[in-house]
């Protein structure tokens, strides 16, 4: 008896009459001739980074699982206990010192070159991007928060480095999408520009073709997904109609997409768009800036009056704790998105890798990085524990040796990158 050939999800897709992006759905794998548990799992990696280091003695954990304590500053992360990593003692050398150095390689290793010749090294997202090039429509998705700055640091280090952890090639950094309408734009294809109609519209039209077609489970979960872009929509689009009422257009051509003035809804519109690419595969690889290094942002909802790098030296203070807390929240509301997403058995939270790191302990102390892992990468990361090398030794706690172990989770294999040649024991 000859095997009847498989189609893949893409093919059936398009088959189904479905062109643009659409979430998992378990009726796509059966009629592919996949089981919700042999289904190929798609896994995602993103990082969210805040400048600036952290504040010390309010990040902390103890135990695992359920039972796992953590910190005042990791407390946004409490219902989340058994699907996190809390990781201390890691060490970047090359980003050990001062400010600006360490940023641009904390997701490279790399040493960088001081002067007006900008050299580093590639960042692990953009071989992650590259990896799976060939299966996504987008690459990966270079987001951020805070405008990137010029000119150089004291330490003659340009501060090209201290605004950008994403690198195509050790000359340039991958540019920075500050834009939400712009990367919402970007999750469609060619709708670019489309949002002075709807994308929703498009997204709607096609899901109401399959209706019919699926289960009454992917039913829910098609309406539960159109809720979701019906909303981050929205949002982007009052944006716009901001931007367009304080901006001088020509007629007929489409506003300059909008910065939201309140930092709450810029990074949760951000944290939004990275769930909706991660949900529809149409990027498996994210970064988002949320505050860059010798960070000016400002954050008066919560009562602080100066800017991030000033209260970054006074980090044991309350009011550097409530700042560091808010970016955890925002980590929170992202691993939280990502865990209400179903995909088969399990959900895109427990099929990613989503972390959370800075580039100092405390002020201007590199010695280790505050670092935190969310979701099991498709049941091949382990997850509920609290993890401490600081005592190993340094050639046992190199950064770029948790990279190498979630490339390889991850399909793709390097014999050494940045300063390490060895996998993280223990993760």
């Amino acid at each position: 008896m000859i095997a009847e050939p498989k189609v893949s999800r893409r093919v059936l897709l398009k088959g189904l009459g479905a062109t643009v992006a659409l979430p998992w759905l378990e009726s796509v794998s059966l009629l592919a001739g996949e089981t919700a548990s042999k289904a190929k799992v798609s896994q995602r990696f993103a990082c969210l980074f805040i400048g600036d280091g952290i504040s010390p003695p309010h990040w902390w954990s103890k135990g695992k699982g359920a039972d796992m304590e953590l910190g005042s500053s990791l407390q946004p992360l409490a219902q989340f206990k058994e699907k996190i990593n809390v990781i201390n003692g890691l060490h970047n050398k090359e980003g050990d010192g001062g400010h600006a150095k360490c940023t641009g390689n904390i997701l490279s290793g790399a040493s960088l070159q001081r002067g007006r010749t900008i050299k580093g090294g590639v960042s692990m997202d953009q071989l992650l991007a590259k990896h799976y090039e060939e299966e996504t429509a987008q690459p990966s998705l270079v987001l951020g928060c805070e405008q990137p700055v010029s000119g150089f640091h004291e330490s003659q280090y340009s501060m090209v480095y201290a605004s950008h952890i994403s690198w195509r090639n050790p000359d340039s950094p991958v540019p920075i999408e500050l834009y939400p309408a712009l990367a919402f734009d970007s999750l469609f294809g060619g709708k670019a520009g489309k949002l002075q109609g709807s994308i929703l519209d498009d997204v709607l039209q096609q899901a109401n073709d399959l209706t019919g077609k699926v289960s009454g489970f992917d039913k829910t979960k098609l309406d539960e997904y159109l809720s979701s872009v019906r909303e981050t929509e929205q949002r982007v689009q009052r944006l716009n109609k901001m931007a367009k009422e304080e901006s001088t257009v020509k007629p007929g051509q489409r506003p300059p997409a909008g910065q939201p003035k309140d930092f709450r809804e810029y990074a949760k519109l951000m944290c939004d768009i990275i769930a909706l690419a991660f949900q529809t595969d149409r990027s498996r690889v994210a970064t988002l800036l949320l505050s860059r290094d010798l960070s000016g942002q400002v954050y008066p909802f919560l009562g602080v009056r100066d800017d991030h790098h000033s209260y970054s030296h006074s980090n044991t203070e309350k009011e550097y704790q409530s700042i560091v807390k808010f970016h955890v929240e925002q980590y929170a509301y992202l691993v939280g998105k990502l865990e209400k997403m179903q995909e088969g058995e399990r959900t895109v939270l427990d099929n990613s890798c989503i972390m959370f790191v800075s580039e100092h302990w405390n002020a201007h102390n590199g010695n280790q990085v505050p670092l935190i892992l969310a979701g099991g990468l498709g049941g091949t990361l382990a997850t509920g524990r609290s993890l401490d090398y600081l005592q190993a030794g340094n050639g046992k706690r190199k950064l770029c040796s948790l990279y190498l172990s979630i490339m390889d989770r991850m399909g793709l294999k390097q014999n050494e990158f940045g300063d390490a040649k060895e996998r993280l024991a223990g993760i």
